[in-house]
């Protein structure tokens, strides 16, 4: 049955239409980055940082050093402001990028603090870095030579102390008076910023020694 019907029956082909090509989308516009001053409709954004008395000094006898990374590879306008007292940045017109102003402001900021030149440049080049700053009152309430002698703990025998916490650490440290100042990433800040506490605390430096190796070798680890 099933053979018969299949030969009774007519099959009509229908001729395909032609399917009319489709149109080739225009190629994708290329759009250039925004300039700085573009980003900011033109206007011009400024930065102001303060500088300290003890700082006047050490910023003449490094302003070349200081100003040639802002000025020509970050393309930032920079100058001193001698009846203010302050170090003035502001973005121009071949800025190439908006956040550049802002890493300038902070390379200047961690010089004022008491950073080395060396040392605050890497916040111009890595993105990462940041200050992070505290007092020993925030630790402890201490006064008199109590004060003293955790001072005396942080810094060590010729510095000593500070400089085994920083190599172990891969941060920077500034004891400035009761101010401390961390320079590093947030990581190594936490680990640098403990070590500094147990010490402001009371703990014996080789106590915070044997800590920190064993820190710094699962830090090692992990890199």
């Amino acid at each position: 049955m099933s053979t018969e019907a299949a030969a009774t029956m007519e099959i009509e082909t229908v001729p395909s239409e032609s399917k009319p090509e489709s149109n080739p989308l225009p190629p994708k516009p290329k759009f250039e980055p925004l300039k700085a001053h573009e980003m900011s409709d033109g206007r011009v954004q400024f930065r102001k940082v303060s500088v300290p008395p003890h700082r006047y000094s050490p910023l003449k006898k490094y302003w070349m050093d200081i100003y040639t990374p802002v000025y020509e590879q970050m393309k930032i306008d920079i100058r001193m402001n001698l009846k203010a007292r302050k170090v003035e940045l502001k973005t121009r017109q071949d800025t190439p990028d908006i956040s550049n102003l802002q890493k300038c402001a902070d390379f200047v900021q961690a010089f004022m603090l008491g950073f080395d030149v060396p040392d605050a440049i890497a916040l111009l080049r890595l993105d990462e870095l940041y200050v992070e700053s505290f007092e020993i009152k925030d630790v402890k309430t201490l006064r008199g030579e109590h004060l003293s002698r955790a001072i005396g703990r942080l810094s060590g025998k010729g510095g000593k102390t500070k400089f085994a916490i920083e190599n172990s650490t891969k941060t920077r440290i500034v004891i400035a008076d009761t101010k401390i100042h961390i320079l590093g990433s947030f990581a190594n800040i936490k680990i640098a910023r403990d070590s500094l506490c147990s010490l402001i605390l009371g703990s014996p430096a080789g106590k915070v020694y044997s800590k920190l190796r064993q820190v710094s070798a699962r830090l090692a680890e992990r890199f």
